[in-house]
């Protein structure tokens, strides 16, 4: 879930003297920082993290929360760079577009360096973070239930189930099959769930409205 985002774009303070960050800048100041270690492929230490915004260790937990907490923000920011990338020049319409941008997202994700990296250090707690109910499920459902809800408004697609309960199925769809290998199979399959997706968006039938536009 990382896209090809510059690891310079960290939020560092000036060594020396701790920085009084405010609360809301220290948070995105760790966020910064603990996403440029992670695109460098290298751990997320929270001792060390702390020593290089020069704050303690008590004042990163207050800003970021747990390292899962962190690791699961600077995940689903990741997911959201892959996507917005990934979503860059998707042609087609309704179906076609959806599983177009389907089909790039999931196989940048599976081809990011930093997080094979991350997942041959830690791949229990990444398999935990990306397929539980959270941050970054939560962000892949916003992000899809904004692209299905464009297609529905423009006429390009039926729907079966309010836009955003599609959504998450899709993800969770996506997630079982994108990660197979960590769950117990040999490859990611991301035609199989490509499959699965395309018979979860097939028109509804007869006329009237789609319950996608009304159930957001």
């Amino acid at each position: 879930m990382s896209g090809p985002v510059p690891a310079d774009d960290a939020v560092r303070p000036p060594s020396g003297a701790a920085r009084p960050w405010p609360h809301q800048g220290g948070r995105a100041a760790a966020l910064a920082a603990a996403s440029a270690h992670y695109l460098r492929g290298e751990p997320i230490d929270m001792s060390a993290l702390a020593a290089e915004l020069g704050v303690g260790r008590a004042t990163l937990y207050r800003w970021a929360g747990s390292r899962e907490q962190l690791l699961a923000a600077l995940l689903g920011e990741m997911t959201e760079r892959t996507y917005r990338v990934a979503a860059r020049g998707v042609g087609g319409a309704g179906t076609e577009r959806i599983l177009a941008l389907l089909d790039r997202f999931m196989r940048a994700v599976v081809d990011a360096e930093p997080l094979k990296a991350f997942t041959e250090r830690e791949p229990r707690l990444f398999i935990r973070l990306a397929t539980m109910p959270g941050t970054i499920e939560d962000r892949a459902t916003e992000l899809l239930t904004g692209e299905l809800q464009a297609e529905i408004d423009r006429g390009a697609l039926r729907t079966r189930l309010p836009t955003r309960t599609l959504a998450q199925a899709i993800v969770r769809i996506a997630d079982s099959f994108m990660y197979a290998h960590y769950l117990g199979g040999n490859r990611p399959e991301i035609d199989q769930a490509l499959e699965v997706v395309e018979l979860l968006l097939r028109p509804c039938p007869g006329g009237g409205e789609s319950p996608g536009a009304a159930g957001r």
